[in-house]
């Protein structure tokens, strides 16, 4: 691919650089899946679940579903940046009817409101504190699982409350997410080899953008670039493309910046208990950089699971490989 192919104009659109990116990077034809069948795992839950309200330690109200038999071993999932508890659906799909399937809504995500607070990774773990306090029973462990931003706030949690971790966690996994580097180590955006990392300033005013996210076959493609594999199929990209068109553009940006200086590598030595590592193969946003690093300091304390490197996966992992990630996490429940 010539050089004058591959260049970028960079501006605080970031769907406009994104989706350039993919044009202009990634000229293949589409080689995605296509099912003749619906996939059940993306349709919505069957089964009716409980709505909860908590209350997070700043007085922030999260909005909460518990889905599954109250008296089953609980699973609490942590969503990732500009999706919701819909995001789940594979998970629920599959897992409510053998055990306590709890989702929440990130504050500013799905049902959760953004409050007056300043966001920061700090609240993330707040919020998941108070919905495991609400959700967990007191004797009782969940497993934990995080997916990108949901995989932060399970860091950001262990790093505020060490105490806590052996409590109320049995097992963790951390699936396609990142504990620092965010913005050195994304591959969104190809640069030239003399240019080592996407500036901060610039990555920030990309991540940080309020531009509305608006249906059409160039956002689309955008999408499925920055957040799933090339063979992801159409219903796969359908569905992201759903949850994250309805994050409201103030939480988008707002979210984006707070993440682009995360540095909590240090809560990986809170993480006393069992930890899976999950990442793609194909994931742009959080590539096997960030999961290795994760997994040699969890596995330098003996507390890595497994890492799980999944071949031609993007960064939407717990949906794209929604069986192997639900196996793994009946194993770690099965701990």
């Amino acid at each position: 691919m010539s050089p004058s192919s591959r260049r970028i104009l960079v501006g605080t659109a970031a769907l406009a650089a994104v989706a350039g990116a993919a044009v202009a990077v990634r000229r293949r034809k589409a080689t995605a899946r296509l099912s003749a069948e619906p996939n059940p795992a993306l349709a919505d839950p069957s089964s009716h679940p409980e709505e909860l309200s908590v209350v997070s330690a700043d007085g922030h109200r999260i909005h909460v579903l518990a889905y599954g038999d109250p008296s089953a071993p609980p699973i609490v999932f942590a969503h990732g940046w500009t999706c919701s508890t819909a995001y789940w659906y594979p998970q629920i799909n599959d897992l409510a009817d053998e055990f306590r399937v709890v989702v929440y809504d990130q504050r500013g995500h799905g049902r959760s409101p953004i409050g007056p607070s300043r966001l920061d990774p700090e609240l993330l773990g707040d919020d998941l504190d108070a919905v495991l306090e609400a959700t967990v029973p007191s004797g009782s462990r969940a497993v934990v699982v995080g997916h990108s931003m949901g995989g932060m706030s399970i860091m950001s949690w262990a790093l505020k409350y060490p105490q806590r971790v052996q409590e109320k966690v049995a097992a963790v996994m951390l699936a396609s997410t990142g504990s620092d580097r965010l913005v050195a180590e994304t591959t969104v955006i190809p640069l030239p080899k003399r240019v080592p990392a996407l500036p901060v300033p610039v990555a920030r005013a990309i991540l940080g953008s309020t531009v509305p996210l608006i249906e059409t076959p160039f956002t689309r493609r955008g999408l499925q670039y920055v957040a799933l594999a090339p063979g992801s199929s159409r219903e796969e990209v359908d569905f992201c493309a759903r949850i994250v068109r309805d994050c409201a553009p103030a939480t988008r940006g707002g979210w984006g910046r707070a993440l682009s200086t995360l540095d909590i590598g240090d809560a990986l030595d809170n993480l006393t208990v069992p930890t899976t590592v999950v990442v793609g193969t194909a994931d742009r946003l959080t590539p096997q950089s960030h999961a290795v690093r994760m997994a040699d300091r969890l596995d330098a304390h003996d507390h890595l699971a497994r890492l799980i490197r999944m071949p031609g996966i993007g960064h939407m992992s717990t949906i794209e490989a929604a069986g192997e990630v639900n196996a793994e996490i009946r194993r770690l429940r099965a701990l």
